[in-house]
């Protein structure tokens, strides 16, 4: 059996509650449990109602939230010719059409994310087995595969990121860092949520949220209770309705 360190005893012991209905007070303990020398990633482990192995049980979608996940991505763009000089005035990182391609075969994958012109898709097939397993295969649903370049790739520059549920139904996605405000990290919170929410597979039959967890990249992990965090979203949607 592992021994737990005298660290991870100290954090267990901030979390006293099994599950927390306030995200307040959720957020506030999970910040209190960053306690390594390194700025720690802040996660959401949401278990879902699905089965993947059905194509309308399945879950990939993007979403931008309002203050980012503290990571600046590098972006390649895989274009005909004449589209190379835009791509690289409208920030991306790498830019190419075929030596990009003869690059990414030979395992030169120097990027966190790869945006192409449909004209381009054909021949990139033949790399699905490199793209694919790191989630970097271009599609239309993620939002990668485009005609409007200008538009996608500052959407992504300014911190649109993709996510999907695993082999399980477990969506596990970053949603910021410790060093976040609490305010900033419940405003990310509650988008990430919204965005799963919104994105529910049509084949999914009752409840779509089975469990939701929060931790931070060393932290133990802090369930929230599944109706306090759709309550708290319904009350604050009303007032914000109200004050506008």
């Amino acid at each position: 059996m592992r021994k737990v360190s005298h660290r991870q005893k100290k954090n267990l012991q901030k979390i006293t509650k099994s599950s927390y209905s306030d995200l307040n007070e959720a957020i506030k303990i999970l910040k209190e449990t960053a306690t390594v020398k390194f700025t720690e990633t802040v996660e959401l482990h949401a278990n879902l109602n699905i089965d993947p192995k059905y194509s309308d049980q399945q879950l990939r979608a993007t979403v931008t939230l309002p203050n980012g996940i503290g990571k600046t991505i590098k972006i390649a763009v895989l274009t005909v010719n004449e589209n190379v000089d835009e791509a690289k005035l409208l920030g991306a990182d790498i830019v190419g059409s075929e030596d990009l391609i003869q690059e990414i075969s030979q395992g030169n994958i120097n990027f966190d994310l790869l945006i192409s012109t449909p004209e381009m898709m054909p021949k990139l097939a033949k790399l699905g087995r490199v793209l694919g397993p790191k989630g970097l295969m271009p599609s239309p649903k993620s939002g990668t595969v485009t005609t409007n370049l200008k538009d996608t790739i500052v959407e992504f520059k300014k911190g649109k990121f993709e996510y999907k549920a695993d082999k399980t139904g477990i969506v596990h996605i970053n949603f910021g860092k410790v060093n976040f405000t609490e305010k900033e990290l419940l405003e990310n919170l509650v988008a990430l949520y919204k965005s799963i929410e919104q994105n529910r597979p049509s084949g999914v039959k009752g409840k779509f949220f089975k469990s939701l967890f929060l931790c931070t990249t060393m932290g133990p992990s802090i369930k929230l209770d599944l109706f306090s965090i759709s309550d708290y979203i319904v009350k604050k949607d009303v007032v914000s309705e109200l004050n506008i």
